[in-house]
């Protein structure tokens, strides 16, 4: 494979692995999450909730690897890495960030602690946990949705700057 074809191929995994990673985010935070608040059986709401979460957690953890390693590949490919010192590539200042974010909380905190501490918080107020759950989501799901319409507004050459 041509090096342009292999630039192609990233791009490609890259736009199909922020499909399904954002767009699961997106599906959690403004059906699943407010499904499950509208459950009145708290203990169920939890099983259901992990019970999904689990799944989809495997989803967001491969694509997100493919993601990154694809979008780290296109930067070295361009030899962009400039780009993080301009402001009009801002876009790529937010979309890393929120990759880092997501990367942290799937690999690091939530292994760590934050499902402990979610059922935890769960267990003894579960209204409360989950309106915090969908507010984390809301702001996570809002960078990211600017990260994106930043990204394709700049690869077309529109900014800001």
């Amino acid at each position: 494979m041509r090096n342009v074809e292999l630039f192609i191929f990233a791009r490609v995994l890259h736009v199909i692995g922020i499909v399904l990673w954002i767009g699961g985010v997106a599906f959690v935070t403004t059906v699943l999450i407010p499904a499950l608040r509208s459950l009145s059986d708290t203990r169920k709401r939890f099983e259901l909730f992990e019970k999904l979460e689990r799944r989809f957690a495997l989803q967001a953890k491969i694509v997100t690897v493919i993601t990154g390693l694809s979008g780290f590949y296109m930067t070295w490919f361009l030899n962009a890495w400039s780009r993080y010192t301009d402001p009009a590539f801002w876009w790529m200042h937010l979309m890393t960030l929120v990759w880092f974010i997501f990367t942290l909380v799937l690999f690091v905190l939530e292994p760590a602690f934050l499902h402990r501490w979610f059922s935890q918080q769960a267990a003894k107020d579960s209204e409360n946990a989950f309106k915090w759950l969908q507010r984390l989501h809301v702001i996570l799901l809002t960078l990211s949705l600017i990260a994106i319409m930043g990204a394709v507004a700049g690869t077309r050459g529109f900014s800001f700057f």
